[in-house]
């Protein structure tokens, strides 16, 4: 098997769950006593939470790309960001290492072109939902998406930070984004992408009303089918 580098940290939640979820897969296609072979970088989030201006990103991006030396250097052959809004500096961080970074926007669309989606909801972060580094990518595979509604932004960024983020998971919050996927629907929307890496501690993926794309399951098993070799 290959051996995976994991940029993580953001949240540690977020961080747990792709590891959980990769040994889970190696083990049942490999053989049920086999571990993926990975290299964790666990970053202080704390350090990098919410950033706003440009100076702040490019902060962001030179935490990330140290990271990603680093774990090349150890030897990784394949590099992740354990998380959706940590994408907006994709590029600037692959840019400085040899390693390819598999990214997450780009196995979420690859899935839903293969499922035939054309028309869906982004669900995630301010900028996840707002900006065009995630967008784009989707669009680029077919996928048409609905504008997002900044009510539903200003609501998501505070479950999401405030809550999901330190492991907190409310009834009120889970009711709150029932509520948003029952009317998404109703706008016409076929999916939902959750483009959280925490999300899916408040939503049941497979029993939901519209089907649901959760980026970090994508993400997690695209690694795991490299690792493997597929």
């Amino acid at each position: 098997m290959r051996k995976l580098g994991m940029i993580g940290g953001m949240s540690w939640v977020s961080t747990h769950r792709y590891y959980e979820r990769i040994n889970r897969k190696i083990q049942r296609e490999v053989d049920p006593r086999a571990s993926a072979p990975l290299l964790i970088e666990n970053l202080d989030f704390a350090q990098i939470y919410c950033l706003e201006t440009p100076e702040d990103w490019d902060r962001g991006a030179q935490v990330l790309t140290d990271s990603a030396k680093r774990l090349a250097d150890a030897g990784a052959e394949q590099l992740i960001i354990c998380a959706n809004s940590m994408h907006k500096v994709y590029r600037a961080v692959q840019a400085e290492v040899d390693v390819p970074i598999l990214h997450i926007a780009e196995c979420v669309g690859e899935r839903m072109a293969e499922d035939g989606v054309k028309q869906a909801a982004l669900i995630g972060t301010r900028n996840v939902m707002t900006e065009s580094f995630y967008r784009r990518r989707l669009v680029a595979h077919g996928v048409d998406l609905l504008p997002p509604e900044m009510s539903d932004v200003d609501q998501l960024n505070r479950i999401i930070y405030e809550e999901l983020m330190v492991g907190k998971v409310r009834k009120d919050s889970e009711r709150t984004l029932k509520t948003m996927f029952s009317r998404l629907a109703n706008d016409g929307a076929k999916a939902i992408v959750l483009a959280n890496t925490e999300m899916e501690l408040l939503v049941d993926v497979s029993a939901n009303v519209l089907p649901i794309y959760d980026g970090m399951r994508i993400h997690a098993d695209a690694a795991a089918k490299w690792i493997i070799g597929g």
